[in-house]
């Protein structure tokens, strides 16, 4: 028997019929919830690279593939549902349960072909696939609940729904973190979390705004051709480019730390005995923080401007990319401080970057507007993470993170091109 779906604004509220907005941030914080959990099998392999080290084999070109893998999913998966529509077509909460089994099936999979195996890369690819579906959706969901206008907090409620990925992210690296837990219990744990997840999102409410995410909405599809209308705008093409920058450093950290940590404290006598356990809890520690840059920072860009926001924190997200790598083998504390503050600052702005092009953008173009960026931005990852390995061998674990500091560069002075621009007054409800 299908689960009942409450649904209360599936159909457009009059002019005269007052919204009702007291079920806003319990569905909100359900919602979040469900973020959190679904999302652990992002990192799941990845999380587990160090301590799969200890007992197999893995070249460094192996570990690249197979951490980019769901990346490329993910591209993969943004366009399929753009180009057919899925989140219009059917029920968002429906996409996000079904989603979570087909992610939640591909992770555990592995523990079946093994993660040394090609068969594992694909299986992330398709995880990658399923989490296209799982993040995007729920923003989705939760942008039907912001409120318009200059009062509005859509940058807040995106910042919560990109902290609890963020959250989601980092929880495998808890686990690892935990001493005497094998990889496969880990593994396993993330796609039991990312069922439940899929289970509760269906007594989550939409919106009032759901009625103009509707099927047979005109704009829910994606059209290629307002992707060239949307580059010929400069506001629009800038706040783009800024996310692309942004993009460059994010996902080759999240995907990295781990090993880097790992390499960093077995370089360290007093810490190599607890090499793996550290760098876990250190990984999760920096990934985690970006959980609580991202509800602060949404907050702070509907106050501030988002344009002035992006730019502090990319600021200082570049100094952390190029400071990192000179405490490699060195004093634990130091390098914790560091990982913390580029933690919470590397991820802080990521949803500023969609909240500046949906409010550019017209309502027929803001979907295929924001499925350009994403997929863009995480091909853009795909690459970036593939080639660590090389700046690696080059330059050492000291300096192996230093070139990625180009892309908060790019992506500030991007921002601050959009910042002089007449449109930026449209960011924030005036701020920008």
């Amino acid at each position: 028997m299908e689960p009942r779906l409450s649904d209360p604004a599936a159909a457009p509220a009059s002019a005269e019929a007052p919204i009702d907005w007291s079920a806003k941030w319990p569905s909100l914080l359900m919602l979040s919830g469900v973020e959190v959990l679904a999302l652990s099998t992002w990192f799941s392999t990845t999380a587990v690279i160090p301590a799969l080290r200890e007992s197999m084999v893995l070249s460094d070109l192996f570990v690249s593939f197979i951490s980019s893998a769901v990346s490329l999913g993910f591209v993969a998966g943004t366009l399929l549902s753009a180009f057919t529509a899925l989140p219009d077509r059917v029920d968002p909460r429906r996409l996000i349960f079904f989603a979570a089994i087909l992610a939640a099936t591909a992770n555990g999979a592995i523990l079946l072909v093994g993660p040394d195996t090609w068969g594992a890369i694909g299986l992330r690819f398709l995880t990658g696939v399923a989490v296209a579906a799982l993040y995007p959706v729920g923003v989705k969901i939760a942008a039907t609940w912001a409120r318009p206008g200059a009062g509005g907090d859509l940058g807040a409620i995106i910042g919560l729904l990109l902290g609890a990925l963020v959250l989601g992210t980092a929880v495998p690296y808890l686990f690892t973190g935990l001493s005497g837990i094998d990889w496969r219990w880990i593994m396993g744990g993330a796609s039991v979390l990312t069922l439940l997840g899929g289970i509760c999102i269906l007594p989550v409410k939409l919106g009032p705004g759901y009625a103009q995410l509707a099927p047979g909405q005109k704009g829910s599809a994606f059209r290629p051709e307002y992707v060239m209308r949307a580059w010929r705008d400069p506001a629009t093409r800038y706040a783009n480019l800024g996310y692309f920058g942004h993009m460059v450093e994010l996902y080759v950290a999240w995907a990295w730390i781990g090993l880097f940590l790992f390499a960093s404290f077995e370089a360290n006598p007093e810490t190599a005995p607890d090499a793996t356990s550290l760098a876990g809890m250190g990984a999760f520690t920096m990934i985690g923080m970006g959980a609580v840059g991202c509800i602060l920072g949404g907050l702070a860009a509907d106050r501030i401007g988002r344009t002035a926001f992006t730019i502090i924190v990319m600021a200082i997200s570049g100094l952390c990319t190029l400071l990192v790598g000179q405490l490699f083998g060195g004093a634990p504390i130091w390098l914790f401080i560091v990982c913390v503050i580029w933690g919470t600052t590397i991820v802080a702005d990521s949803g500023q970057f969609s909240s500046c092009v949906m409010e550019l953008s017209t309502p027929e173009t803001r979907g295929t507007v924001v499925t350009f960026q994403v997929s863009i931005g995480f091909f853009i990852t795909v690459v970036m993470i593939n080639v660590m390995p090389l700046f690696r061998d080059a330059l050492g674990w000291e300096w192996a993170f230093a070139p990625y500091a180009l892309g908060p560069a790019v992506g500030i002075w991007f921002m601050w091109k959009l910042r002089r621009e007449p449109d930026a007054i449209k960011l924030a409800g005036g701020r920008r």
